[in-house]
């Protein structure tokens, strides 16, 4: 830069990257590393901001979009996430250089932007949120292992001061009157079929497993690419470990109800790792008492997991508080992400995490995309 402030000819083109967020989302979620190379590119700016965090649509602050508006209005792509206010049609029209607009974490239904009111103005839409689709992958696995072991009924009994199970008999799952189950060369049916399912799928491929997916939306050339089938709901549910990856749409609210889980079979286990509101509670509850099946669930309705809930005591099911997709790595991958759909936007390229009017429209009237 030129003495006085003015900026050199080169300076010049570098586009202007703008984010806005609270600064606890910045200070947790920004690897220096990462910002470093953004202004390999771009000029960095931010703006703070702390509107309440929500998944659904970011509450509406006339003075914080005034704001988010002025901050706007030179620069040539935006990130959002927890904090900012919600990016209206209002912000889009003082912002004519914008063309690039970026959801750190939003759930993949761009309830922080007026999403058709970009998509009109050429404004390209992406979304990272699948950043975190790597520790829920893992998690995931880890769950369906746990279940087929009933390792929540050992550990019960371990701290609860019982002597275990005799080592010179068949291990056997309390009272249910099967062995405990290996993994390897079962049948494993999947709620959805999104980002967290290809990589599930990537990490079962050692086990040899036969993999069958419920999700009418997905592009059916990914069962050829993952090596997996596409089947109707009832074959999916009809598997020896049956996970649960669907979002929360109007759709899939209550999906999985008493119909549904009395058609998985004995002796098998459901993991959920998506969303509780798709599963009906009451009939989980119901179908868990049969006892010829295990739950792991990292997720469930209501959320927190009530404390004084009866599942919290029944030795078929295993329960953690919604942390399959929060790690240190995920937090910092939104951003990292994000920095390379902008490095592709800016060097000419497609994004590779588009939202487009079909998703925003599916966020209302519900889909399978997860």
């Amino acid at each position: 830069m030129r003495e006085g402030g003015e900026k050199t000819e080169v300076e010049a083109k570098r586009p202007a990257v703008g984010l806005a967020c609270s600064e606890d989302i910045r200070a947790r979620y920004i690897d220096p590393s990462d910002l470093v190379r953004l202004e390999s590119f771009a000029e960095f700016h931010y703006q703070q901001f702390e509107a309440r965090t929500t998944l659904r649509e970011a509450q509406r602050d006339e003075h914080a979009e005034h704001v988010l508006a002025e901050f706007c209005e030179g620069i040539d792509a935006l990130v959002v996430c927890h904090g900012a206010p919600y990016l209206s049609e209002r912000v889009l029209v003082k912002a004519p250089r914008l063309r690039f607009v970026g959801e750190l974490e939003g759930d993949r239904f761009s309830y922080r932007i007026d999403l058709q009111a970009a998509l009109d103005r050429d404004v390209v839409v992406v979304d990272t949120t699948h950043g975190s689709s790597w520790p829920t992958a893992e998690w995931a696995l880890a769950l369906m292992m746990i279940g087929l072991r009933n390792a929540g009924a050992l550990f019960r009994r371990l701290i609860a001061g019982i002597e275990p199970y005799p080592m010179g008999r068949a291990m056997r799952h309390l009272d249910r009157g099967y062995s405990q189950a290996e993994l390897s060369g079962k049948r494993v049916g999947l709620l959805g079929f999104g980002h967290v399912a290809w990589r599930l799928v990537e990490l079962l491929r050692p086990f040899n497993v036969d993999v069958v997916a419920y999700d009418p939306y997905a592009a059916r050339d990914l069962a050829v690419a993952y090596g997996i089938a596409f089947a109707p709901l009832e074959t999916v549910l009809d598997a020896d470990v049956v996970v649960c990856l669907l979002p929360l749409t109007p759709s899939t609210e209550q999906l999985i109800g008493f119909r549904e889980l009395d058609l998985l079979r004995p002796e098998s286990v459901f993991v959920n790792v998506s969303r509780g509101r798709v599963v009906d509670s009451a009939a989980l509850a119901r179908r868990l008492e049969r006892n010829d099946i295990v739950a792991c669930l990292d997720v469930f309705d209501p959320e927190p997991f009530p404390l004084d809930s009866p599942l919290l005591h029944q030795e078929n099911v295993f329960v953690t508080p919604h942390i399959a997709g929060v790690t240190a790595e995920s937090r910092t991958r939104f951003f990292s992400l994000m920095v390379d759909e902008l490095a592709r936007h800016f060097g000419g390229c497609e994004p590779q995490n588009l939202l487009t009017a079909r998703i925003a429209h599916l966020r209302n009237s519900g889909t399978d995309i997860v």
